[in-house]
């Protein structure tokens, strides 16, 4: 098989995968500590992990990546602080939370789900609009609801902080720390990884199932699953529900891996990335596995954090590192969408 075709069957895996091994070529002749660029790799794939897999339930369910993502983030926020509100600690409030979110995520997945269904074949741009005005909503709500415990206010006037710390309820890398280990200067977050790991079995294991597979069925061909007897409605609206309950979950992992709850505009852009990840491994707007989001959570997380500090080494006395956020996730989205119709993929 010629060079030519390998690149063509592999895709954007083996292409950002020299990339990254070019950008960490570079920063080790520039001085930079690799050591501590892939200690800090893992702790954002174990921080993003679930987020980018809540983009394969939506993707197989045939309405595309879950560009809603802020969505399930603003009610898994909203889980959590009302858990803080309570003043629950460490693993009570980890536990609590995401429990509480899973259950007010299902509920608005359902609404979500339901208004897809409305709007087929715009799916994408609308979960778009939808992830936006989620935002903007719980914007109000954290200025307006009647949270009153000082740990999260401001110090004068009402509302919630933009960020929120975790360790003010002992809750900082509570999950991060469970099993981690260090190898030379390389910290290891095992619980984070774990649990990301976990949950892929989980979801792979649940695509096994009758409901899983119909899922799928719908996703892939659904006037046939029709045919076969299955409700197609019913299957999108369960994978999306499903998606926005990972994405709920995944920002409380998310938070306590980072030290902040983070609110207000914060989360506007983050189906972004996520969306870059899954597809960077080589899944499509209408295929996608657990495979493909351990590779692009590993691969995307690598090349942001290896990426920014590489270019500012290169151009001293600059920084860079969001224009260079922006066109690796923005250049990946638009590679892999364009490829769906009309190309090989």
């Amino acid at each position: 098989m010629s060079i030519k075709n390998i690149f063509r069957k592999a895709g954007i895996p083996i292409m950002v995968g020299l990339f990254l091994a070019a950008v960490l070529i570079t920063g080790a002749a520039l001085g930079l500590s690799v050591t501590t660029l892939f200690s800090d790799s893992l702790r954002r794939i174990g921080m993003n992990g679930l987020l980018v897999l809540a983009m394969v339930p939506s993707i197989k369910s045939g309405t595309g990546p879950n560009f809603a993502l802020p969505t399930g983030i603003v009610v898994g926020l909203l889980s959590l602080m009302i858990c803080m509100e309570r003043d629950l600690e460490g693993w009570a409030l980890l536990g609590v939370s995401c429990v509480l979110a899973i259950v007010l995520c299902s509920i608005f997945g359902y609404l979500y789900g339901s208004l897809l269904n409305a709007v087929k074949g715009a799916e994408m741009t609308i979960a778009t609009y939808v992830g936006f005005s989620m935002t903007a909503l719980f914007a109000i709500v954290w200025l307006a609801a009647p949270f009153h415990n000082k740990k999260m206010g401001w110090m004068l006037g009402k509302g919630l902080r933009e960020t929120v710390q975790m360790d003010a309820f002992n809750a900082d890398g509570i999950l991060s720390n469970v099993l981690s280990f260090k190898i030379g200067p390389i910290t290891v977050p095992t619980g984070m990884l774990l649990f990301f790991l976990l949950c892929c079995v989980l979801m792979s294991l649940f695509f096994k199932t009758k409901a899983g597979v119909a899922i799928y069925a719908g996703g892939i061909n659904p006037r046939y699953a029709e045919a076969a007897g299955i409700n197609v409605n019913r299957t999108r609206v369960i994978a999306n529900m499903i998606s926005t309950v990972l994405a709920g979950v995944g920002i409380i992992i998310y938070s306590q891996g980072y030290g902040y709850a983070q609110l207000y505009n914060n989360p506007l852009t983050m189906a972004f990335p996520a969306v870059a990840a899954v597809l960077i491994g080589g899944a499509t707007a209408s295929k996608a596995n657990c495979i493909n989001v351990v590779v692009g959570v590993c691969l995307f997380q690598a090349l942001l954090t290896s990426a920014m500090p590489v270019t500012n080494a290169l151009l001293p006395g600059t920084d860079l590192s969001e224009i260079m956020r922006m066109i690796v996730q923005n250049g990946v989205i638009l590679y892999a969408l364009t490829q769906v119709k009309g190309g090989t993929r």
